[in-house]
C-alpha cells in the first residue's frame, strides 16, 4: 500500500529538528499531527483525595514531558516549594532536558536513560535504592510502570492528569494512509469516533505494550511498531516506508520490464508484418513481370500495339 499521508496522534513537535520532519523530506509524505486524546490536569482538590503527600518523596521518576508539567503545576497549586535536593530520574535525555523549563538544570541531580528505554533506567535507580520514589502518571497507566514492577522497584504512582477523547467534528474525514497511536486512550478514541474502523483500509502503527494490547482487543491489526533495531516510532515508520518504497520500486521495475517486453513483441510483430508485406509486394511484382514476358501476354498485346501504330 502506498503511503502518502500519515496522522501522528500527538501534538506537533516544537522543534523543527524532529525526525518526523526528516521523514517528510526524505520520503515525500505528508505528516499531520492531531491528538486523538487530550490531557486534563487533576485539580489540587482531586489530587488530595489520593492521599499522596509529595514532600514524603526524595526522587521523581519521569516518563513524559506531560508528567513534568503537571507535577510542577500541582506543586504550585499545593504551595509546595520543590527542594533543590529532589532527584529526577528520566526515561530519556529529551525528557531530562525538558526539566530546564522549571529548574536550573546544572544545579540539580538529574539522571536519564541513554537509550530512551525504561529498562536502561533501572540500573541507575538501583544505585540510588535509598531514595523514596514518586512517579507522576495519567489515569491510564503506561507499560513503563510494568517495567518498574517487574524489577521490584519500590515507588508510588501518583495520578496527576487524565486523558480524555479528543472528539472529531461530525463528518470530519480521516483520509490518511497511516495512523500512529501511542496510548490505549488513543485507540479508544479512534474506535469511538470512527465505528467503521474495521472496514478502513489503513496502516496502523502503535507504540507500547498496553497500546498494542488495546489494538488487539479492538481487532485492529498493527502493522508498524518499535523494535530493538528501531526503538523510536519515527524510526519504525522509516523502516516501514523503506519497505514500501522497495516494494514500489520492485513493482515499477517489473512493470518497466513487462512494458519493455510488450514493446519488443510489438516491434517484432511490426517487423514481421513489414517483412511479410515486402515479400508479398515482391512476389506480386515478380509475377507481373513474369506474366508480361510470357508469349501469351505478348500475343494478346499485339493487336493493341498495331492499332496504336495506325493512329500515329
Amino acid at each position: 500500500m502506498s503511503i502518502k499521508k500519515i496522522l501522528v496522534s500527538q501534538p506537533r513537535p516544537t522543534s523543527e529538528k524532529s525526525p518526523y520532519f526528516d521523514l517528510e523530506k526524505k520520503y515525500g509524505v505528508e505528516i499531520v499531527f492531531r491528538p486523538f486524546i487530550k490531557v486534563e490536569g487533576l485539580s489540587s482538590k482531586e489530587f488530595r483525595q489520593s492521599k499522596v503527600n509529595i514532600p514524603d518523596y526524595s526522587a521523581i521518576i519521569l516518563t513524559a514531558r506531560t508528567a513534568i508539567d503537571h507535577f510542577f503545576r500541582l506543586c504550585k497549586e499545593l504551595r509546595y516549594n520543590v527542594p533543590d535536593t529532589l532527584k529526577y530520574f528520566c526515561v530519556s535525555e529529551t525528557i531530562a532536558h525538558y526539566l530546564q523549563k522549571y529548574v536550573i538544570y546544572r544545579k540539580r541531580k538529574i539522571f536519564y536513560s541513554e537509550s530512551g528505554l525504561m529498562e536502561d533506567l533501572i540500573p541507575i535507580i538501583a544505585k540510588h535504592n535509598k531514595e523514596t520514589y514518586l512517579m507522576p502518571v495519567s489515569d491510564v497507566h503506561n507499560d513503563k510502570a510494568v517495567v518498574l514492577d517487574n524489577n521490584k522497584v519500590k515507588y508510588v504512582k501518583a495520578v496527576m492528569y487524565r486523558t480524555v477523547s479528543n472528539d472529531f467534528k461530525p463528518g470530519e474525514k480521516l483520509d490518511y494512509d497511516m495512523l500512529v497511536f501511542f496510548t490505549p486512550a488513543g485507540i479508544k478514541s479512534y474506535i469511538t469516533n470512527f465505528p467503521d474502523y474495521k472496514e478502513r483500509n489503513v496502516v496502523i502503527a502503535a507504540m507500547g505494550q498496553t497500546t498494542l494490547e488495546a489494538a488487539a482487543q479492538a481487532g485492529i491489526q498493527v502493522d508498524v511498531t518499535v523494535t530493538p533495531e528501531a526503538p523510536s516510532m519515527a524510526g519504525a515508520i522509516e523502516v516501514y516506508l523503506k519497505k514500501v518504497r522497495a516494494e514500489e520500486e520492485k513493482e515499477e521495475r517489473k512493470a518497466a520490464r513487462e512494458a519493455a517486453k510488450l514493446e519488443k513483441e510489438r516491434q517484432e510483430q511490426f517487423a514481421k508484418r513489414s517483412a511479410a508485406a515486402k515479400k508479398a509486394a515482391a512476389t506480386r511484382k515478380a509475377k507481373a513481370e513474369s506474366e508480361a514476358k510470357s508469349p501469351a501476354t505478348k500475343k494478346a498485346a499485339a493487336p493493341a500495339k498495331k492499332a496504336a501504330a495506325k493512329k500515329k
